[in-house]
């Protein structure tokens, strides 16, 4: 895969690349809402978690090289997002959280490794928080984790290339496509206040994590990441040159390596036994 959308000129006119025929998907009715999933691939389950105002196509160039490298992807669309629905009260990462709880619960899922991005890290980073044993680790990429981690907000043309796409998206996918408006404003609230970790909350996270930085994210400073990385027990960072929030869709590949690197790293399946040989070799082969 040599993919560059830097400005995300394909992403806006064409999205992420076309999701894979899903081995199953459907909807799990969960606490005033329907949230939709899909499985792809078999293997070890990674769980990817969108970013806000976005969807799960978002992950495109991600779901397939999880498949080509023997691990079962699973998306989820998160609550109010895509083709999940949401009830009148606000938006929370822990709302989310327990969404991604109800998933698992329904695809018998014990335990899964977590790809999160931007609100979607949040929502992996809580989740593994209130339930560490249901979580083998969390790809932690391009999010805050307490409100002074995050950038006064500056309008560039390629954040109004990816606001044109998720409009479209919205639009195409969501039960309610005419509260796009509410949908943006009702995030951006939960956005402006949460989640609100101290060092000391960081601390007690029990779980493998890799924090993701980009070096031109347009919306978390790469100061907060590191101290992230250091107040976390069993954190890593990883810093990602070239690219910026939208990493996983203007360098693909780039993303991919650092992403499949730490899966395989984690050995470890959901049911909490180690991975098989199989599935290392099947890595080693792709050269990832």
């Amino acid at each position: 895969m040599n993919v560059q959308d830097d400005e995300l000129r394909r992403f806006e006119v064409d999205g992420a690349a076309p999701l894979p025929v899903a081995k199953e998907q459907g909807y799990v009715e969960q606490d005033g809402a329907r949230i939709w999933y899909a499985s792809y691939g078999s293997g070890a389950p990674v769980i990817l978690l969108h970013g806000g105002l976005g969807h799960s196509g978002n992950w495109g160039y991600q779901v397939t090289a999880l498949i080509e490298n023997g691990y079962r992807a699973i998306l989820i669309d998160s609550r109010g997002h895509g083709r999940s629905t949401r009830d009148a009260r606000p938006f929370s990462y822990e709302l989310m959280a327990s969404d991604m709880l109800a998933v698992m619960d329904a695809l018998h899922l014990e335990r899964a490794v977590l790809v999160g991005w931007s609100d979607g890290a949040c929502t992996a980073l809580v989740l593994a928080d209130k339930a560490p044993s249901r979580v083998a680790g969390v790809f932690f990429f391009a999010c805050n984790m307490d409100p002074s981690g995050v950038k006064p907000f500056e309008a560039t043309p390629t954040l109004d290339r990816c606001f044109a796409r998720h409009t479209k998206d919205y639009a195409e996918l969501s039960a309610t496509p005419e509260r796009f408006k509410d949908f943006v404003a009702d995030l951006t609230l939960m956005q402006r206040t949460q989640p609100d970790f101290s060092a000391h909350d960081l601390a007690k996270i029990s779980v493998p994590v890799a924090i993701v930085q980009s070096e031109f994210d347009e919306f978390i400073e790469r100061g907060h990441a590191e101290y992230l990385a250091r107040n976390i027990p069993n954190a890593e960072f990883v810093f990602l040159s070239g690219v910026s929030h939208f990493a996983p869709l203007q360098r693909p590949e780039q993303f991919n390596i650092e992403m499949v690197a730490f899966v395989r790293k984690l050995r470890t399946s959901a049911d909490g036994g180690a991975f098989s040989s199989r599935h290392l070799q099947q890595a080693a082969v792709s050269g990832l």
